[in-house]
């Protein structure tokens, strides 16, 4: 995209822009941010953010602050969690800011160098959602989901092979319901090891992570044999 800093569209005031911008799709903001400078503050900014919310989730506005570790945060943050409960976590057509707020911490606990045990991020998952009035069962439903969305999202590279090695590894832990971890997360886990990070392994590592995998599922599936 050239620079229309000096043409018509330059010089409309910032409100107008914010106007143009909240209806171009999402997928295209990066690249209108890049265009120059003054683009790009107004996409640092909270006017923006808070005009699509508005537009895009207008009761959003109404909702209050939750208690619990997990922050709603700035506009923009807001924005980023109503779009991935809207889009990546399935809800049953509902769209609810904490789940996406929750998916979004999760993601970046995951993707830290010094990622906290699987167990505790779960367990301040389920708080969350049961400081906000869920029900166990709701909690571990929505937790399981988050799980299941972050991991599937996930970038195929060495920092993936090796998170996902790790949270196969980790001990079970014997918490009560809804603290436990869900089975279908784990399995997720040994299935994108097994399917999409298969070659990855060195032949000691593959045989352990499998030994690991027959001592917690059985039958295991044929696609995760044969290195």
């Amino acid at each position: 995209m050239t620079d229309r800093s000096d043409g018509p569209i330059g010089r409309l005031p910032e409100h107008l822009l914010v106007e143009i911008f909240t209806h171009l799709p999402v997928c295209e903001w990066v690249q209108v941010a890049c265009v120059n400078k003054q683009w790009a503050n107004i996409f640092q900014g909270d006017c923006l953010w808070q005009t699509a919310i508005a537009r895009n989730w207008p009761s959003a506005g109404l909702r209050k602050r939750w208690p619990g570790p997990i922050p709603r945060g700035s506009a923009r943050r807001r924005f980023q969690a109503l779009y991935v409960s809207e889009n990546f976590v399935p809800s049953g057509g509902e769209i609810d800011e904490l789940v996406g707020h929750t998916y979004l911490y999760l993601k970046e606990q995951l993707e830290r160098p010094a990622m906290p045990p699987s167990s505790i991020l779960h367990g301040t998952i389920i708080d969350q959602f049961i400081a906000c009035g869920k029900t166990g069962e709701q909690a571990h439903d929505l937790a399981s989901k988050i799980w299941l969305a972050v991991i599937d999202s996930l970038e195929e590279n060495e920092q993936t092979f090796l998170l996902l090695k790790r949270l196969a590894r980790e001990g079970e832990f014997f918490l009560p319901f809804p603290y436990s971890r869900s089975y279908k997360v784990l399995w997720r886990v040994f299935d994108k090891l097994f399917t999409d990070f298969r070659d990855c392994f060195s032949g000691p590592d593959y045989h352990d992570a499998l030994s690991t995998a027959k001592s917690r599922f059985q039958p295991v599936p044929s696609t995760w044999l044969g290195h």
